[in-house]
């Protein structure tokens, strides 16, 4: 009889150790971010003050925009953190998004850079200083000519900085499903990697390849590449990163507080200066309502 009394005081004891370590543990909130935003290290810079304000474990994947806000509309992740307005309205539109309290919207504009095209110092398709739609032209008819000597590799993956490159294609008169994945795909000057940035960086090198990069990541990974800027003027070329707080997540109170948290001028501070010690200059500008809300 005692030894039976003792063994049902042990589990008891065990399920109330249970119970308490479960709920003093931090709750998880998980955030989908893009490869940009990773890639450059800020979310090491962001992830370990957020978790010490607010006690939560934070828990970040990084994806392409499309992957991203796919694994929102699953309710696989909390929030949200692209760069590609197109994608980004299509979610809101379908219901995916919750309102932000405070800001009057869905998609919260937190930060921004730019786009910049990229390639060898020799420049052969002769693209230094042109109009990114310019640049896309003459990169696609030097292509068709002599596909040995220029290509460009894409992203390829539907993120936003894919998003982009489409957006530019279009934006320079070119069918970019019929005349670029079709012809120029068939042709051998474009190339589709179907990864992130730092990797598609990589692949560009390799190939003495123009592509389309953001900033942030450029500089991180200039001092790996063979490759320069020469092209980097346009307003197309604005690169605006947003928060969304996804209507299937499973932790809406602390998703609202990563909103707050990225917009206050502690971090918006942080953001001016990540990268400028490192790199000469910023990865990523704070957010500006004048630009961020074009």
């Amino acid at each position: 009889m005692k030894t039976k009394v003792i063994a049902l005081a042990v589990i008891a004891v065990a399920i109330i150790v249970s119970v308490i370590v479960a709920t003093s543990a931090p709750a998880g909130l998980r955030v989908a971010t893009t490869t940009s935003l990773y890639d450059t290290e800020l979310w090491d810079a962001l992830e370990p003050i957020f978790e010490q304000g607010y006690g939560v474990d934070l828990q970040i994947t990084a994806k392409g925009t499309d992957m991203a806000l796919e694994l929102g509309q699953r309710g696989d992740v909390d929030v949200v953190t692209v760069h590609d307005p197109l994608q980004e309205a299509a979610f809101i539109a379908s219901g995916y998004a919750v309102e932000a309290e405070g800001y009057g919207a869905e998609r919260v504009p937190w930060a921004y850079n730019y786009f910049i095209i990229i390639g060898p110092e020799a420049d052969p398709a002769g693209i230094r200083g042109l109009t990114p739609e310019e640049a896309f032209q003459r990169i696609q008819q030097m292509g068709e000519d002599d596909q040995g000597m220029v290509k460009f590799v894409s992203r390829g993956d539907d993120s936003g900085t894919h998003g982009k490159e489409k957006a530019v294609w279009e934006s320079a008169g070119y069918n970019y499903t019929a005349d670029i994945q079709g012809t120029g795909a068939t042709a051998g000057w474009y190339i589709e990697a179907g990864s992130g940035m730092g990797a598609t960086l990589n692949i560009a090198n390799e190939k003495i390849a123009y592509t389309l990069t953001d900033k942030g990541t450029l500089l991180v990974y200039q001092g790996d590449l063979d490759l320069v800027s020469l092209a980097d003027t346009g307003d197309i070329l604005l690169n605006v990163y947003s928060v969304i707080i996804c209507k299937n997540g499973s932790n809406p109170e602390m998703a609202r507080n990563l909103v707050d948290f990225l917009r206050t001028p502690k971090i918006q501070a942080l953001i001016a200066g990540f990268g400028v010690p490192e790199y000469g200059g910023p990865l990523f500008y704070p957010y500006d309502p004048a630009i961020c809300q074009k």
